[in-house]
């Protein structure tokens, strides 16, 4: 949060606000309120467009989005004045909301913020217009290396009139993101793993969103589908829109029968079910299920003359109910007095085509039913907050950037000493070279890369010589 160019504070019952500034005055929003904003700013843009009112809409989500995400999802629709319609065939689905695009920025900005601090022995994090600028600056330089392999950032008057200026090869860039790459590929290896598949079986990988331009995670997807051609026909931007599309247009009930054939059909992203016995996860519809679904799970009183029941919910993997995320809870009451295990409370889990969950419980002997009460706690907003919000949308606007520069020789010594330090660390490469020759490279990339360091200045000429004798030294590697 401290590269985040606002301020987040905690409000009533555990939800975030967003503090900016607009027009010189301190404003807070619920992180819906400015998702809406955006929403409303795309609806202009279509009405303007087609030249008509635009009432409904399919608005997209993460498939492993949890029940109360995509619930706040639904609510920004509503605020900013769509009703949200909307099944693709989805085997299995994993993914982590806390790893994306925004991730490897953020891994730039901090060695940037470093480099300045190195530098001027000044810290960027307490300047927030400071790291905005810097964090679209480090944006640009990312979407610039998917295409070349080095390029600056340079900032004028950064900090207390400082001028900042660096240069970023994709040799660095991939360097700093290792973990992250890293944690793709685990993503994929669960994902076949909760279907039973096996990598050899997947016909085609197709790339959707911006970070699949990244060529480093080309690379390493390439390599774990055994060289396989990924599908780069669909614009990885647009690959989202267009299945919403097809959504939109099934749902219109467009006549074309190359859309009324497709089968859209989405899958729960994580386990759901209830705590029973003090902390134990009871799965009821399991991680994966194909939805719109209905099950039911009955339970039975755990004491003498249980009157009541206390139901919590919860999404997750877990085995302890703590350990996952509760979406909410509600009581049932009216339990006729039994012995221990005779009385039964059947508790019926339905999830529609949106992906949202409704929880019934019903006492089977009486007949008495409860619902659980979605309310703010499970992500929801109140009626009252969604009508503030639907009249505040309308306020505000939002902006946005552009891109920047490109290349040199000293980048591309920054690539060959990164490249030699990888290949030293290959296992076939440490057994195939002897030990004295691979600590003369070992030594030769030290001293070329502390060279490089205290060179910042040096010329063209200089750091093509220093590449050709590291390129030299290293040679058995080759």
């Amino acid at each position: 949060m401290i590269l985040w160019p606002f301020k987040v504070i905690e409000e009533s019952a555990d939800t975030p606000k967003i503090v900016i500034t607009y027009k010189g005055q301190e404003k807070e929003f619920l992180a819906e309120e400015i998702s809406s904003m955006i929403l409303g700013k795309m609806k202009e843009t279509v009405e303007a467009y087609l030249g008509e009112v635009v009432k409904n809409a399919v608005i997209t989500v993460p498939a492993y989005f949890n029940n109360s995400q995509r619930q706040a999802t639904k609510d920004v629709g509503t605020i900013a004045g769509l009703n949200e319609g909307g099944i693709f065939e989805v085997n299995a689905i994993a993914g982590d909301t806390h790893l994306g695009g925004v991730d490897f920025d953020n891994r730039m900005v901090d060695h940037c913020v470093q480099e300045f601090k190195r530098q001027w022995n000044k810290d960027l994090n307490g300047n927030q217009r400071a790291t905005a600028r810097l964090r679209s600056a480090c944006e640009k330089a990312k979407r610039i290396m998917s295409s070349t392999i080095q390029t600056s950032i340079e900032l004028d008057c950064l900090h207390e009139g400082i001028d900042f200026s660096m240069k970023f090869t994709r040799a660095k860039f991939e360097e700093l993101n290792k973990g992250s790459f890293n944690k793709c590929i685990e993503t994929v290896e669960a994902c076949l793993s909760d279907v039973n598949l096996t990598k050899s079986w997947v016909e085609q990988v197709i790339l959707v969103g911006g970070s699949t331009r990244i060529p480093k995670v080309q690379r390493m997807l390439q390599e774990y589908f055994y060289g396989s051609e990924l599908c780069r026909s669909v614009n990885p931007d647009e690959a989202v829109a267009y299945g919403a599309a097809l959504m939109a247009a099934k749902a219109s009930g467009i006549g074309d029968t190359s859309v009324q054939g497709v089968l859209l059909r989405d899958v729960t992203p994580l386990s759901l079910g209830v705590e029973v016995n003090g902390d134990v996860f009871s799965v009821v519809i399991p991680r994966n299920t194909p939805i719109p679904t209905s099950k039911a799970q009955p339970y039975y009183t755990t004491f003498d003359n249980q009157s009541a029941v206390k139901i919590k919910v919860y999404q997750g993997e877990r085995s302890r109910s703590t350990d996952n995320h509760l979406l909410g809870k509600f009581r049932i009451s009216g339990i006729p007095p039994a012995p221990k295990g005779v009385s039964k409370v059947t508790e019926c889990f339905e999830i529609d085509a949106n992906g949202i969950l409704t929880v019934s419980a019903s006492i089977i002997s009486t007949g008495k039913m409860e619902k659980l009460i979605i309310s703010s706690e499970n992500g929801r907003l109140s009626k009252e907050e969604i009508e503030k919000m639907v009249n505040d949308a309308k306020k505000y606007k939002l902006e946005d950037q552009e891109f920047k520069k490109k290349v040199d020789a000293h980048n591309e010594l920054e690539d060959c000493i990164y490249n030699m330090k990888e290949n030293i660390k290959e296992q076939n490469v440490r057994k195939s070279v002897p030990h004295e020759i691979l600590q003369v490279m070992k030594s030769a990339i030290e001293e070329t890369s502390n060279w490089l360091e205290n060179n910042q200045a040096a010329s063209f000429t200089e750091l093509q010589l220093q590449k050709v004798h590291l390129e030299k030294v290293c040679k058995p590697l080759f």
